[in-house]
């Protein structure tokens, strides 16, 4: 087990660049997103999820700018299940010392139904279809099932037992809709750790919709997670992500509710990575 994967360290995965410029009002161009990620390197952040490399021509070459510059932290693109989406994501982060691809596909029902218009079946065989060709670029794949505070609870289970089976190392559980309360995700989180077998860090992305990001997470955290996502100042869709400032900060000052538990961060640099992301965004900091 590597140092960022010991049992005592919540891994800090740094989405501001990719879900957090997904914020309404927010785009930002190649040499913005490089300040940030310079800021985040310096910040100590252990991932940073540069941004969705399909998704445009910006887009990709935003991700493949910073990691071919950007040294420290592991260096993660996002991509759907499809082959040509994990291939693009590939050629953005190759040239990064430390890289990782992350996949996703919807389990909920709706999302099944409505969105990717697939079956259960289907949506199993994307899953460890995409694990096993991110495999083929590197041993560091993270898999994400969508809307998964919505999900059938034995269904996802089977997908995310066959993806850690297909290989990934970082099963990642988001609240995409931010519908889930503390105590539900924690007892979500917990039970996936008791049901999944293998060798595997689980992670939460939770937003922020009833308000309830930082506690989630929090509560994820309580319950074994060990990666937690989330953004400067809390940036992101629709209500924004878990706050990084305050997921990092609950967790250095409150040993007695976390015990033994570590994080990398610098905190001396949270104020100037607020006040730079603030400042290229737009979006002010909140003044209380």
């Amino acid at each position: 087990m590597n140092e960022q994967t010991k049992a005592d360290r919540v891994i800090i995965f740094d989405t501001t660049l990719r879900d957090g410029e997904q914020s309404p009002g927010i785009s930002l161009d190649v040499g913005e997103k490089l300040e940030i990620a310079e800021q985040l390197s310096r910040l100590g952040v252990d991932y940073i999820e540069a941004g969705f490399p399909i998704a445009s021509q910006g887009d990709f070459e935003a991700v493949h700018a910073i990691a071919s510059s950007i040294e420290g932290p592991t260096i993660c693109g996002l991509s759907r299940t499809a082959h040509k989406d994990i291939d693009r994501c590939w050629e953005a982060i190759e040239p990064a010392a430390k890289r990782r691809i992350h996949t996703f596909i919807a389990t909920s029902p709706t999302h099944m139904e409505h969105k990717l218009k697939m079956s259960p079946e289907q949506v199993l065989a994307e899953a460890i279809s995409a694990v096993g060709r991110a495999r083929e670029y590197t041993d560091d794949v993270e898999f994400s099932p969508e809307d998964a505070s919505r999900s059938d609870f034995e269904f996802m289970c089977d997908v995310l037992q066959a993806a850690v089976d297909a290989g990934a190392g970082t099963l990642n559980i988001p609240d995409t809709v931010g519908f889930a309360t503390p105590s539900e995700w924690s007892e979500r989180i917990r039970a996936i750790r008791e049901r999944i077998t293998g060798d595997y860090v689980i992670s939460t992305h939770c937003h922020n919709d009833l308000g309830l990001a930082v506690a989630n997470s929090l509560a994820a955290v309580e319950a074994g997670a060990r990666q937690v996502e989330c953004t400067i100042n809390g940036i992101g869709e629709r209500a924004g992500n878990a706050a990084m400032e305050e997921i990092v900060m609950a967790l250095r000052t409150r040993p007695d509710s976390y015990p033994g538990l570590e994080v990398g961060i610098r905190t001396e640099e949270l104020a100037k990575s607020s006040r730079i992301v603030s400042r290229i965004t737009g979006y002010p900091v909140q003044y209380n």
